[in-house]
Parts: structure tokens; C-alpha cells; sequence
């Protein structure tokens, strides 16, 4: 039985009176988005929320995510749950056309992401996460880089994360120790990374981190951090260049809450552009993690 109903009312109100949903359509883009196709997103959503994401909100608490030596299990239901999401084409709403997205305004996705939080947080910090990811690609990235990942986040065929807290470094993240040390013609990556909110599960082929952390002439602080991007799967060919001075750390090992600690260490090749920034290519597959 569902507990959960979303404020329809109140979010067409925010839309249509407050935030002027009319001017919003004026927008390049936005053309086609009317007060018919935002209620009925929001009354689609609604039903999604309620439907299927509220009733596994209990069995998320009390059954949880599950490890073993072949990966993390996600809670019961869930794996089915981010399938129909995926289907239903909600995990690209907000995400360019460019790029297989809907393109749909970005305070009607919020308003959307506010439902899959209130009728179950640890699902919903998954694709709150691949979004996060995406738009750091988008922005960040190479066209290669681009290319290569924003259309699977956008659909959510792939899901992303961030690999930024150690142990000794919570909020505080000047703190990171996580190197990338030179050897030969790539780097050797070797550090630890804790708390990876949805860093490891079995509901996507491929998970794709984003990690912070610095090599070893890198300057003290949050000056000297880095960003580098590493998919967990390398089956298929791919592209894998990430805008960097290092690159990242191992994946740990669950879903939705607190992770176990790992260390890794994988050979990665590098070229320098011509800004100065070192543009870091992932060379072979994820080392094997040990606790």
C-alpha cells in the first residue's frame, strides 16, 4: 500500500504562477512545453512515484542492499524498479536532445527528482548521482569524452558516482591522499575511497566514477586535487579520455549507504594537450580489489 502522493497541486501551482511557466515556453528549446504536457508529466510521475518507488521504500530499509564475493546485490525489487524508470524514458527528462534527451526544463525535472526522493531517497540517489555525473562530462569532458558517455547516463543505461571522501578527509577534502604517481608512460593509481553512494550494484552494465586525486608535485589543498573518470566495465570499446592531473581510486563495494574501504592500483596513459592539462587515458582493466 502506497504512503506517498505527490503534490501535484502544489507543484503546477510553482510552475504556472510563480515561476511563470509561460515565459519558460518563450525559451530556445522550450518551445513545445505547455501547461497540458507539464500536467501530464507531473500526474505520470506521480503515479511512478507512488506506484513503484513508494513500496519499496520499506523493504529498502529493512532488507537492504547485500554483498558477496561476486558484487552488490541491490534491494529486492529495485533492479526491476530502475528498468521501468529507464523505460519510461524519466532518467532523460531533463537531459539535452543532443544527447538522446527529452530537454524538458530543469525546474520540471527538479520537480520530479523532489517525487522519486519523497517516496524513496535510497533509489533515488542513484540517478540524482548519474546526473551529477553526466552534467561534469558535459561540461567538462573531451567531444570524445562526451560522446563516449553522456548519451548511456542520459538514458541511464549507465548509471554514475563520485569517489571523493577518504577516511581522513570527510568534508574537508584538501585532505585527500588518493596519488596517481608516474611509471613509465601511464600512472599508477593507488588510495582509498569510502562512503560511494551507489558505487558498486547489479542494475547497469557499467558504473562510471568520477574520483578525486592528485599526483605527487600536485600543490597542498584543494588546488592540487584532480578529476578523473573510470567506468567499472571494460568489455566494449571505448573512448576513455577524462581532463585531469591524476586520475582515480577503486570502486567500493554498495549501493546505497556507507562502503567498504578498497585500494587499487592500474596503469593509466597520458598525452599532454596544449593548455598544460594532462589528459589522462584509462589503459586496461580495473585491478583486482583487495579489502
Amino acid at each position: 500500500m502506497s504512503t506517498y502522493a505527490a503534490p501535484l497541486r502544489d507543484m503546477q501551482f510553482v510552475l504556472k504562477e510563480l515561476v511563470d511557466l509561460e515565459s519558460i515556453a518563450r525559451l530556445p528549446g522550450c518551445e513545445e512545453v505547455s501547461a497540458d504536457l507539464v500536467d501530464a508529466v507531473l500526474e505520470e510521475a506521480g503515479k511512478f512515484a507512488a506506484g513503484v518507488l513508494d513500496p519499496l521504500n520499506r523493504a529498502g530499509d529493512k532488507i537492504g542492499a547485500k554483498w558477496s564475493e561476486e558484487g552488490v546485490t541491490s534491494v529486492p525489487g529495485f533492479k526491476e524498479a530502475y528498468g521501468q524508470f529507464v523505460e519510461a524514458g524519466w532518467a532523460a527528462v531533463g537531459g539535452e536532445p543532443e544527447f538522446g534527451g527529452q530537454g524538458l526544463p530543469h525546474v520540471l525535472s527538479q520537480q520530479l527528482s523532489e517525487m522519486w526522493n519523497s517516496a524513496n531517497m535510497s533509489f533515488c540517489l542513484c540517478p540524482m548521482l548519474t546526473t551529477g555525473a553526466m552534467t561534469a562530462i558535459r561540461r567538462h569532458g573531451s567531444d570524445a569524452l562526451r560522446a563516449t558517455y553522456v548519451p548511456k547516463l542520459v538514458s541511464g543505461e549507465w548509471t554514475g558516482t563520485m569517489n571523493l571522501t577518504e577516511p581522513q578527509a570527510g568534508s574537508d577534502l584538501s585532505a585527500v591522499r588518493t596519488r596517481a604517481v608516474p611509471e613509465g608512460d601511464h600512472y599508477r593509481i593507488k588510495g582509498t575511497k569510502i562512503f560511494i553512494t551507489w558505487g558498486e550494484h547489479d542494475m547497469v552494465a557499467n558504473i562510471v566514477h568520477l574520483v578525486l586525486a592528485r599526483t605527487p608535485d600536485a600543490p597542498e589543498g584543494v588546488k592540487g586535487i584532480s578529476l578523473s573518470l573510470s567506468p567499472s566495465s571494460w568489455s566494449m570499446p571505448m573512448v576513455r579520455w577524462v581532463r585531469a592531473t591524476t586520475s582515480s581510486a577503486c570502486r567500493s563495494s554498495t549501493s546505497s549507504g556507507s562502503m567498504a574501504a578498497r585500494r587499487a592500483s592500474w596503469p593509466m596513459a597520458t598525452t599532454r594537450a596544449p593548455s598544460g592539462i594532462w589528459w589522462v587515458k584509462r589503459t586496461g582493466a580495473w585491478s583486482t580489489c583487495s579489502p
